[in-house]
């Protein structure tokens, strides 16, 4: 789920520091800083200063600063287009591992408090959408008129390079029209969160540890087999997810949990899916620690929810 937000190491403080000295005092050079401190903040999204980091709270607080300053940055140098992807993948993660989740487990003791979180994470899903597409445009211009002609035109247009754009497009609007059943216009867009998937697919399936065959069990898994979904669909994204992680994300194991057995009500399924999310070691991969700590902190919160989550009865359901 959560890819490496990006981070800002000691080199680059000092470098965004000195933009707004410069700023301040009118020097001439200040473009060619404000460029190299845009180069450093957003070519630090490979980076596992956060992405490794097991102390989610400290994340948390720490990410809307590096999300602002970089919109600061991208307000000066609006065609640079790792700011834009960065940008991209740091709101969507944000508004993922933290605002959204947080709704989710707010909605028990009060759907007022949850609904607020859930809008919120909307805007973030939306803001997120807009950086991915505007570097996108700056990649490949006509992208978004080719979107509103086919998603399927526009996805073509995507290289093996731009596979980041690609995923985190299509995560983003995935996760707005989650939160927007009521939404017939965002619902719309389903096609071309299919389109933006495939295409990874295609070019780069290996792509942050198999990340798109993750997205995909959720989002097949919520798709009938007509609309190219379903559960053996979902399930063959299930095996390539952990083939290519080596079984080192907790990911792929929360979603089967959500998106299959508690849709078929399966208790032995969801029990022995969030054992093995769980039974992950979050150390194992260095690139994958927080995202596994907020993975694992999903899990445990389903856990005490079963019950609630699935009626008690037989199962029947095959355990992947």
């Amino acid at each position: 789920m959560v890819r490496r937000p990006p981070s800002v190491e000691p080199s680059v403080r000092t470098q965004v520091v000195l933009v707004f000295v410069l700023l301040a005092a009118g020097c001439s050079p200040k473009r060619v800083v404000i460029r190299q401190a845009a180069d450093a903040l957003s070519s630090t999204g490979d980076s596992v200063v956060w992405s490794g980091d097991d102390d989610p709270e400290l994340v948390r607080d720490a990410l809307p600063f590096a999300l602002k300053t970089m919109e600061s940055l991208l307000d000066s140098q609006p065609d640079h287009v790792g700011l834009h992807r960065a940008l991209c993948s740091g709101f969507t993660q944000y508004g993922y591992g933290f605002v959204h989740q947080d709704a989710d487990m707010a909605e028990e003791k009060s759907f007022a408090a949850a609904q607020r979180g859930w809008n919120r994470a909307r805007k973030m899903y939306r803001r997120a959408r807009a950086y991915c597409m505007g570097g996108m445009e700056l990649l490949h211009p006509g992208f978004a008129a080719a979107l509103k002609e086919s998603p399927d035109k526009a996805a073509a247009m995507a290289s093996v390079e731009d596979v980041p754009f690609l995923y985190w497009l299509g995560a983003s609007l995935g996760a707005e029209i989650s939160l927007s059943k009521d939404r017939p216009d965002v619902i719309s867009e389903l096609p071309a969160v299919a389109a933006f998937m495939n295409r990874a697919l295609a070019l780069d399936e290996d792509f942050d540890g198999g990340a798109v065959h993750e997205f995909m069990i959720t989002f097949d898994a919520a798709r009938s087999e007509g609309a190219g979904g379903g559960v053996k669909s979902a399930k063959v994204h299930f095996d390539r997810a952990l083939e290519l992680n080596g079984g080192t994300k907790a990911g792929p194991y929360v979603s089967w949990a959500e998106g299959v057995c508690v849709a078929q009500q399966d208790r032995a399924c969801f029990d022995a899916m969030i054992g093995k999310a769980l039974a992950v070691d979050p150390d194992k991969v260095k690139a994958f620690r927080l995202s596994n700590t907020i993975s694992q902190r999903r899990a445990e919160w389903l856990r005490g929810r079963a019950s609630d989550l699935i009626d008690t009865g037989d199962s029947t359901e095959e355990t992947p």
